[in-house]
């Protein structure tokens, strides 16, 4: 459950709220104890703004959060970064309320074992 529940962000930024402290403790709890798994952190934004600019914003989204994740002791090979921009919303709407859900770095956990 600590992996669907994706930390949102505001309009232009990529700092994490200090709401999402203890959903990120918890991941890096479990990433600590599962040492043989990895995880996809995709940082994503709202339809506004260029596709280059978002794709910027989403990656320094996704590393925002990796670096949170290695503060607290994961290991920073363990996690990967990427950037979908604009291109993959959670919700399709041109609303506030669409675009804040939009804003959003989301969790892919890999399990460990052969490849």
């Amino acid at each position: 459950a600590i992996f669907n529940k994706d930390i949102l962000f505001e309009y232009d930024s990529y700092t994490v709220a200090p709401e999402y402290q203890g959903q990120l403790k918890d991941i890096a709890a479990w990433l600590n104890l599962n040492q043989a798994s990895k995880l996809t952190i995709e940082g994503h934004c709202d339809g506004r703004g260029t596709i280059d600019y978002n794709l910027a914003l989403g990656q320094k989204r996704a590393e925002s959060v990796m670096s949170q994740l290695v503060k607290l002791g994961v290991k920073e090979e363990r996690i990967k970064t990427i950037s979908y921009g604009k291109e993959m919303p959670a919700d399709p709407g041109n609303t506030e309320a669409a675009w804040a859900k939009n804003r959003r770095a989301h969790f892919k956990v890999e399990s460990g074992g052969a490849k």
